[in-house]
């Protein structure tokens, strides 16, 4: 058996990805236009996208955009630097690794959607209690990745910088961040997904604006062209944050 890329090498057809989807999206057009598919079950691919030209041209998009965006940056932001700070504290601390282990196993089973309603109560009707639960959710994954890479750190690099008198700081800062690094960054890929969905899920519940609040107002209404064109503003929203991760593990990780 051959291996990819001999020996796994990572490595993308650009061209195979593309053709794909255009297969995917012809077949779905023809059977629509058709008439195989019934439309208010699955429009078009070019109903969908007229119904994303009407809501760019009506500047209804741009406003649920903004809040799910402004949304999902705050929050993905403080969940980030929390959890990078306590799963660092886990990863070189005795003390705080026998004291947050036992936190992050309690509480990180829990879906965080489901202390919304605690959240609006604790902190009032309005960003907060969305922008804390897109943090929680967040915070324990970061935590769990930033834990597990400097874990992962070859021991024996760690000897040898302290057999040589090397600072503890110093130790952390060049041996253990680089070490840690493509772990955090592969739990930033899972936290941004993870960030999208809660501030979908908890837009449909609590809000008036957002793309989550127009993706249910669309179901209620049975738009499903507007409805769809929702979802594909959201996996437009993903690739691109996948983008930008990708883009930065490009600059962090040249070394590998």
């Amino acid at each position: 058996m051959r291996f990819r890329g001999a020996g796994f090498a990572p490595g993308v057809n650009r061209y195979a990805g593309w053709t794909a989807l255009f297969v995917v999206l012809a077949i779905w057009q023809f059977a629509g236009s058709a008439g195989l598919v019934n439309p208010l079950f699955l429009p078009t691919p070019f109903a969908i996208g007229r119904a994303m030209y009407r809501l760019a041209a009506s500047g209804a998009l741009w406003r649920h955009l903004s809040y799910s965006v402004m949304r999902i940056g705050i929050g993905w932001m403080l969940g980030t630097a929390a959890g990078v700070v306590v799963g660092f504290a886990i990863g070189l601390s005795t003390l705080a690794r026998s004291i947050g282990i036992t936190f992050i196993s309690a509480l990180f089973p829990i879906p965080k959607i489901a202390l919304l309603p605690l959240l609006i109560l604790w902190l009032g009707i309005g960003e907060e209690p969305k922008i804390a639960t897109i943090a929680l959710g967040v915070f324990f994954s970061t935590a769990i990745s930033v834990y597990s890479g400097v874990d992962a750190v070859p021991r024996n690099l760690i000897r040898m910088a302290q057999s040589f008198n090397v600072p503890f700081s110093t130790i952390v800062c060049r041996v253990i961040w680089p070490g840690a690094l493509p772990s955090i960054l592969a739990g930033f890929r899972i936290t941004a997904s993870i960030a999208l969905l809660l501030v979908v899920s908890a837009e449909m519940i609590g809000a008036d604006y957002g793309i989550g609040a127009f993706v249910l107002q669309a179901g209620n209404l049975m738009q499903t062209d507007q409805l769809l064109a929702g979802v594909v503003i959201l996996s437009l929203f993903g690739l691109a944050v996948g983008k930008l991760i990708g883009l930065l593990e490009a600059r962090l990780l040249h070394w590998r």
